[in-house]
């Protein structure tokens, strides 16, 4: 047991000294029920790989989960109704999909408590054990540095909109698993080109 968490934590601290520039990154979003982890559900899952600063996005997925018990008022939000349900896969079959790129990539989300929050017990509940290597959260990012600049962060400066505001990105509207895995991505590359300013940027920066 202590060989396998000294070995996670070596393999852990070398990659936080490599380029994150040249790294391989799944940027993730879900689609939910609503925001307890504990009562409500995943809807869809997207998600999008950037490899050595592009965005792939002939590999990205977007995948509606067919397991949803109630939809409730979610539909209102993400416009996926039960007739899109029906012809969804099984959350396992998607945590499946997902978990084949944790060995590869370092995990990217905009907010990762709330979407790492459900997707930890959407695996333990599929039995599923593959760890990611690390996870990045541009909404971490961002609020560490506008701190640094001495920004006063008012209550809506960290959405995924008003960050990509500051970096000149395009609004997207439409509120969309895949849309938003793609605008985090874009998010991402931004923040990193800032911080970086054309010098090399460690991954253990963006910590």
């Amino acid at each position: 047991m202590v060989k396998k968490l000294l070995t996670r934590y070596l393999k852990r601290r070398k990659l936080l000294g490599k380029n994150a520039l040249q790294q391989r990154y799944l940027v993730i979003d879900l689609e939910l029920t609503g925001l307890d982890a504990k009562q409500h559900e995943i809807v869809s899952l997207a998600w999008v790989i950037i490899d050595n600063q592009c965005i792939k996005m002939s590999e990205s997925q977007h995948l509606i989960n067919k397991d949803v018990k109630s939809l409730e008022q979610s539909p209102v939000f993400h416009g996926i109704s039960d007739d899109v349900i029906a012809k969804g896969l099984s959350l396992n079959s998607i945590l499946m999909q997902l978990s084949n790129h944790f060995s590869d990539c370092i995990l990217v989300f905009h907010n990762a408590m709330l979407d790492w929050g459900f997707l930890k017990i959407a695996l333990k509940n599929a039995n599923i054990t593959i760890r990611p290597k690390l996870i990045l959260d541009t909404l971490h990012i961002e609020q560490k540095r506008l701190l640094h600049h001495s920004t006063e962060i008012k209550q809506d400066d960290l959405t995924l909109n008003a960050c990509r505001t500051r970096y000149e990105l395009p609004s997207y509207h439409c509120h969309h698993a895949l849309t938003d895995a793609q605008a985090t991505a874009e998010l991402l590359l931004a923040q990193c080109h800032q911080i970086s300013r054309g010098k090399e940027l460690k991954v253990g920066e963006l910590m």
